[in-house]
């Protein structure tokens, strides 16, 4: 019997450093991938978020979910820096998060820094 192709979630499973990024999407681990990523300790994401999607905390529950392996994200918010509503500063920073908006290619270069060094850091990044 002939399967269908089957349609998954987005989910590179491990930790990278992101290569490029543009024209709306990133590249790493050899892979592109069209719209907005999370890197998470439980790998890198598909993430439906653009500049125009309000930063709320319903759309950063994935972060809040494996806090207790990150203690940096950065927020990548698109070419400009957008500051983070207060209602998600308070949630990171109950689950014990340090927040850090930035344009996304700021977060990107910040991200790939810290994640050399071996820092728990997590990045949300908006494509551009």
């Amino acid at each position: 019997m002939a399967k269908g192709i089957e349609i998954r979630s987005a989910h590179f499973p491990g930790r990278a450093p992101i290569d490029a990024y543009g024209n709306g999407g990133f590249r790493f681990a050899d892979m592109s991938h069209r719209g907005s990523i999370l890197c998470l300790p439980s790998g890198i994401h598909g993430w439906d978020m653009t500049v125009e999607t309000p930063l709320d905390v319903a759309h950063f529950q994935m972060v809040l979910d494996q806090a207790a392996d990150i203690e940096v994200l950065l927020v990548g918010t698109g070419p400009n820096l957008r500051p983070l509503p207060a209602a998600l500063k308070t949630a990171l920073k109950a689950k014990g998060i340090s927040s850090d908006p930035m344009s996304t290619g700021a977060a990107v270069r910040t991200f790939n820094i810290m994640l050399s060094e071996s820092r728990a850091v997590a990045a949300a990044l908006i494509a551009v």
